[in-house]
């Protein structure tokens, strides 16, 4: 591995359940892998609806974008992964509720499957600088 590249890992999120990490550093970039909305000390999915799921993924992105010295301030684009699109509104008012005034680039998009079989699941860039 390159050494411009670095493994960012916390235990304040869960772990990767497969062969991934839960962020790369490379290029001036934090590049964080999707999360779900699983407690990181029970592995327990949290949250009934789509809109309280997504509570718990923002908190586990702040947590690996925290393991970084980062926050959702540094944050350039997001992708959410929602299983009904008919979710969004929820899923958008605690997305921004998360995120507060900052308004980074995103993408929305309907998936047949998620991994647990969550509701919702988002990806993030953040800048580094």
């Amino acid at each position: 591995m390159s050494k411009n590249i670095q493994i960012v890992r916390t235990d304040n999120a869960p772990k990767a359940i497969g062969p991934y990490s839960q962020a790369v550093s490379a290029g001036g970039f934090l590049f964080c892998s999707g999360q779900i909305p699983l407690d990181a000390s029970s592995g327990q999915i949290v949250g009934e609806t789509a809109g309280e799921q997504t509570v718990k993924v923002m908190a586990n992105l702040l947590a690996v974008l925290q393991a970084a010295g980062l926050d959702f301030s540094n944050v350039v684009k997001t992708t959410i992964f929602l299983k009904d699109m008919n979710d969004f509104a929820g899923v958008n008012d605690a997305y921004a509720a998360a995120m507060g005034g900052h308004r980074p680039a995103r993408a929305t998009v309907e998936v047949a499957r998620l991994p647990k079989d969550v509701m919702v699941e988002i990806d993030c860039i953040a800048a580094l600088e």
